[in-house]
């Protein structure tokens, strides 16, 4: 058992201090916890650091190995935020609580972050102020939201439902990350075997076949491709080429992210199965945003504003500014829902049962539940798929270089026992 020494707030946001006894931080911060204290400063009774006999039991490599400490991702966003909400919602000041989320940090860019929003908050700026200064942290809809709890006391309500997006959003992007983590690594593996068979194996082989006529074609063109493959990476001009062709792809991916992004994502939803995801996806994030936003007393003209970032997909982002359009010309906001055709009919009908009755934000939060549902089918469909699709593909590949390799064989038995 270590003896630690200890500074916190209370409950009623006064300052205590004290020791308390526990095997190590964790234990300590939790036996804290449960008398209502939220601890800031944590330290053994050496006055050495809680937590640093860990450090220097790495031997102090970990300032040489900081891989993606600077980085602050989404899993570290949704960390804060349940936090934060746990803080507020157990009474204690909203800066207390970031400076206890501060001194709990061990990444680099999540104590950098978090510094530099409690340091301009203790100057007197507002939360979502201090946030907006890290845009690429926190999206619109968060500052939106973080401004909704701000103005109307609520903030504890706000990051509870900030938490519960983000939360989905983490479950989307982990579900499809890991269902496809198998399947592309077994085509990558394919891919790279075939590239070296075609490109070093298979030419050996093929030479030494003579048929005494011109080569098929599916031989002649694994041929081609078997010498441009070599070409890229045993000529000087086939680095060069090599370079240009990863330029050309970096630049294609910038293209769909900026000015060919309207064209990018309108083929995403022409895809099949695919797009059918994207498409329940995006429903249950229109749902999801729109009711917290309305709930939180954002009027529908500022809560389509910010929902139509969070789509994902600027084909169903620009149907959205014409429905907001469409609504700020006086129009209820099911009406050009229904017309734009890309929505489903229950989202439609459930919009418009809400503005009929005044709750629109609870009909909306309780279909998200349905929506949400009804994307987790569509995505397990898609990756039931996906895979199968990938074999397949790797299939057909293995298939044509057996055949471009059978037959000058055949040719050659043919022409033998002709003769």
């Amino acid at each position: 058992m270590g003896r630690f020494s200890y500074k916190a707030v209370d409950k009623s946001g006064g300052h205590v201090a004290g020791t308390v006894e526990a095997s190590d931080r964790k234990s300590a911060v939790a036996l804290l916890a449960e008398q209502g204290h939220f601890v800031t400063e944590l330290a053994d009774k050496t006055g050495r650091a809680a937590g640093e006999g860990e450090a220097q039991s790495s031997f102090g490599l970990e300032k040489y190995f900081k891989l993606g400490s600077g980085r602050v991702t989404s899993k570290d966003l949704l960390a804060m935020t349940t936090q934060l909400g746990t803080a507020l919602r157990a009474g204690l000041p909203m800066l207390n609580g970031l400076k206890l989320i501060l001194e709990q940090q061990h990444k680099a860019g999540m104590k950098d972050m978090l510094g530099d929003i409690v340091d301009k908050v203790s100057s007197g700026q507002s939360l979502s102020d201090a946030m907006s200064r890290h845009g690429e942290v926190f999206s619109p809809l968060y500052l939106s939201m973080i401004r909704v709890g701000e103005t109307g006391g609520i903030l504890d309500d706000t990051t509870s439902q900030l938490a519960g997006i983000l939360t989905r959003d983490e479950k989307i992007k982990t579900s499809m990350k890991n269902a496809s983590a198998y399947p592309m690594f077994v085509l990558a593996i394919g891919m790279v075997s075939v590239a070296i068979i075609i490109g070093w194996i298979l030419p050996n082989i093929i030479k030494t076949i003579d048929v005494g006529v011109a080569l098929p074609w599916p031989t002649r063109l694994l041929m081609a491709t078997s010498s441009f493959l070599r070409m890229l990476f045993t000529k000087f001009y086939g680095w060069v080429a090599l370079a240009v062709m990863i330029g050309g792809v970096y630049k294609l991916a910038r293209w769909t992210k900026t000015k060919g992004r309207l064209e990018w994502d309108s083929f995403k939803l022409r895809i099949p199965v695919l797009g059918s995801v994207l498409r329940t996806i995006a429903v249950g994030r229109f749902a999801r945003t729109l009711g917290a936003l309305t709930k939180g007393g954002v009027t529908i003209l500022d809560a389509l504003a910010v929902v139509r970032d969070t789509l994902g997909n600027e084909v169903l982002g620009r149907e959205i500014d014409v429905v907001a359009e469409k609504v700020k010309r006086g129009e209820p906001l099911a009406e050009p829902l229904g017309e734009s055709g890309l929505f489903p009919p229950l989202l439609v009908q459930i919009t418009s049962i809400g503005e009929q009755t005044g709750r629109l934000d609870e009909l909306l939060l309780n279909a998200a539940e349905t929506f949400d549902s009804e994307a987790d089918s569509a995505i397990n469909r898609f990756m039931a798929i996906f895979p199968a699709l990938l074999i397949l593909l790797l299939a057909i590949v293995v298939g044509f270089i057996i055949v471009a390799t059978l037959l000058p064989i055949l040719i050659m038995q043919l022409g033998g026992g002709a003769l």
